[in-house]
């Protein structure tokens, strides 16, 4: 083997094994202090709900908006103003809704750290600013909320806080939603503006209790965690539809690819971590705020803690039958929010960092020994992922790195695997992967 050869060899490896020292220094830099004390100062605002006070200082959702918002312009601050801080807002009414107790703004704390490269491109964290008490009409009642959703707004915080020391190529929003508990009216604000604003959208990775390690089952596990991801889009052509019924792609949607995105994040980076990809929308008939995201068609997941006590969400605190009810602080496990805050500092500084995704890929091989596939030329990438896999598995285990736009694959047959194709930047980021649209005949 000459020199060439193996430098070319060594290239490939590099960048086929993807692995950055900066996401390792990420990992490391996220603190569970910073966190328990973000924690601790939202439970202390009494009831967090969307409906309570706005015009004390200390008490209420108001209050609580407001210091969110604080954070994040000191963090831009120490960053040399990288983040551009503002609210989003939406006015609800009480009629035709049964769970308004009266007309109010949502009000969403947005916060923009701008791309070098791409700056319309963007990943979304976010974290939920409101809590509840058992009943959700109950506006005055405290509810500290420490787990459902003071972990989650946290975490989005101190994503905030380690990622503004890096510059990415994609833009990072971190954003607190409001009235998740009432029907996910922030989220779907904030949603209807992207899509007024024209944003491209990477993904949301959708926080929503990340902080509690004990399930009501009695399990105790602080490295499992869940991403529920849906199959394909919601709002698909019935053509897309029809090609899917022929061609495959029943769990392969553009929220499905995130979901592997982050999975494969975390287990290249922090293999301790045990991710669960739940073909799921969502938790059995609940719903969480990357749902109206997935609604106008754009990829969202949710990440959050793999087993939950129900004693202690949505209830008033309480103690009945020696049972303690309450969503309260000491019940969270700050170093396991640690965790699932760098699993999604490591999966939007990856995104953030890569091409973006071809847009079209082709596929063709039908009745043949061989695979061949064509897509288009992504600005901004050194090369190309082909992946496959069998059809039963929940994961891209099989990958050939190329530095060409289209590739035939010998000896596969197109029946027995599915197969996508991801862009790879100089520096070894892949984007998403993408699942061929088009039949090349």
């Amino acid at each position: 083997m000459n020199k060439i050869t193996l430098l070319c060899l060594l290239i490939t490896i590099s960048i086929n094994a993807q692995t950055d020292s900066k996401i390792y220094d990420i990992i490391n830099t996220v603190s569970s202090q910073n966190i328990k004390t973000d924690i601790k100062t939202l439970t202390e605002f009494g009831t967090r709900n969307t409906f309570s006070d706005t015009i004390s200082a200390t008490h209420g959702i108001g209050a609580a908006r407001r210091w969110i918002k604080s954070e994040f312009e000191n963090i831009s601050k120490n960053c040399d103003t990288c983040i551009d801080v503002f609210y989003q807002k939406d006015f609800v009414t009480k009629e035709g809704n049964n769970r308004v107790p009266h007309d109010a703004w949502i009000v969403n704390v947005v916060a923009i750290q701008k791309g070098t490269k791409y700056p319309n491109r963007y990943v979304i964290m976010s974290g939920d600013i409101d809590s509840r008490a058992s009943d959700t009409m109950d506006y005055t009642t405290d509810a500290p909320g420490a787990n459902d959703n003071a972990s989650g707004m946290a975490g989005t915080i101190e994503a905030a806080r380690v990622l503004s020391n890096y510059k990415f190529e994609s833009s990072i929003i971190y954003v607190g939603l409001s009235g998740e508990e009432q029907g996910l009216f922030g989220g779907a604000g904030l949603a209807k503006y992207a899509k007024e604003k024209g944003w491209e959208i990477i993904g949301i990775l959708n926080n929503d209790m990340i902080g509690n390690i004990t399930g009501v089952d009695g399990v105790i596990d602080n490295r499992a965690f869940r991403i529920f991801s849906e199959p394909v889009p919601a709002n698909e052509t019935k053509k897309q539809r029809n090609m899917r019924r022929f061609y495959g792609g029943e769990v392969d949607g553009i929220s499905r690819q995130l979901a592997r995105y982050t999975h494969k994040m975390t287990k290249t980076y922090m293999p301790e971590m045990n991710p669960m990809m739940i073909y799921r929308l969502d938790r059995f008939g609940r719903g969480g705020h990357h749902r109206p995201f997935n609604d106008l068609g754009f990829p969202g997941i949710r990440i959050m803690e793999a087993h939950e006590n129900y004693t202690q969400q949505h209830q008033d605190i309480r103690t009945e039958k020696g049972i303690n009810y309450g969503d309260t602080f000491e019940h969270v496990n700050f170093e396991y929010a640690k965790k699932l805050t760098a699993v999604n500092s490591i999966t939007m500084a990856g995104l953030a960092s890569a091409p973006p995704s071809p847009k079209e890929v082709a596929i063709g091989g039908i009745v043949q020994a061989s695979v061949k596939l064509k897509w288009n030329t992504v600005a901004g990438a050194k090369g190309y992922k082909i992946y496959w896999r069998d059809t039963t598995s929940p994961t891209w285990d099989n990958s050939r790195y190329v530095e060409t736009t289209e590739f035939t694959l010998e000896g596969i047959v197109i029946d027995n695997f599915f197969f996508g194709v991801a862009a790879v930047g100089e520096n070894g980021h892949e984007s998403v992967v993408v699942f061929p649209n088009k039949i090349w005949r």
